[in-house]
């Protein structure tokens, strides 16, 4: 039976274009971004608050599409055409990202979302502006500081995350409708193969998370909805999300027992309070450490 569970707004209305939650345990903050207006957002989740947690603002660049935390302090960030380092708050690199050089020229294409491998890699795959078929790739940043492109033809590059025992990574191209499972030779490094682990209804797969106990939990854009999907690939929850677009989700939270949720104002008919809000649930299963950036 599948079950059904409801998020919380957490937070105002803070974002056009939420993204990319992340927890970082060193810091106690929920970060994500508001990639068009190019902003870091954090969540304090140690700290007691009030009915809706105060989120912090800090500008880093034109676009800020995704982030990670860095295992020597600060954060890897996708610009919005290539790869960036982000020094903590009041270090010799407070305020703007600095660039690690643009992979492409294009200014009709950005970064989109990403995450990092079991071997402190950070991918990022972009997208069209205008979501033309096939102009996107995936390209991962090694620890080392150089790039390689592991896949091509890419629509709306999404969600990626591993599998608990690092064997597989799961994979959202929103332009196909579904989940796929790549697997990886890390030390290539190379895609190895890509199979379509489910195709998702009930709207546009975006973002997504796995759990500890393997459960793939993916934001429905346009479906006002995150789903979460067995290592079998059945679908057995449900999170309501009261906005139309959800675009990702992570665990966060000491315990990484609760399912925060970012949204998305953008075409979402207007302003009501719960566009670009945060949201929350406690969906009784805990998440995984977030892996971070070697580099």
């Amino acid at each position: 039976m599948t079950r059904e569970i409801t998020a919380e707004q957490a937070t105002a209305a803070v974002a056009e274009h939420g993204e990319g939650p992340v927890w970082d345990a060193s810091r106690g903050v929920l970060a994500s971004v508001d990639m068009l207006r190019g902003d870091l957002l954090t969540v304090d989740l140690l700290r007691d608050g009030a009915e809706l947690a105060e989120v912090r603002r800090r500008h880093v660049g034109d676009v800020l599409a995704a982030l990670r935390p860095r295992a020597r302090g600060g954060w890897v960030v996708a610009l919005e055409r290539g790869f960036g380092l982000l020094d903590e708050p009041g270090s010799s690199g407070d305020g703007a990202a600095r660039p690690l050089g643009e992979l492409w020229s294009d200014q009709g294409v950005r970064m989109n979302d990403g995450g990092c491998d079991p071997t402190g890699g950070f991918w990022c795959g972009s997208m069209a502006y205008d979501s033309t078929p096939g102009r996107g790739s995936l390209y991962r940043l090694a620890p080392d500081g150089s790039v390689a492109t592991m896949l091509t033809g890419v629509t709306v590059s999404n969600g990626l995350c591993w599998a608990p025992d690092g064997s597989r990574a799961y994979y959202v191209d929103s332009g196909t409708g579904g989940i796929d499972v790549l697997t990886v030779d890390l030390a290539a490094p190379a895609v190895t193969s890509r199979d379509r682990f489910v195709d998702v209804e009930g709207g546009t797969p975006d973002g997504l998370t796995v759990d500890a106990d393997g459960g793939i939990w993916v934001a429905l854009w346009g479906g006002s909805a995150v789903h979460r999907y067995t290592p079998d690939g059945e679908l057995d929850a449900v999170v309501r999300v009261p906005t139309t677009h959800p675009t990702a989700c992570a665990f966060a939270g000491p315990e990484l027992d609760e399912l925060w949720i970012t949204t998305s104002a953008t075409g979402a008919g207007g302003q009501d309070g719960r566009a670009g809000a945060l949201y929350r649930c406690v969906p009784g299963v805990r998440g995984l450490e977030p892996l971070p950036f070697r580099g």
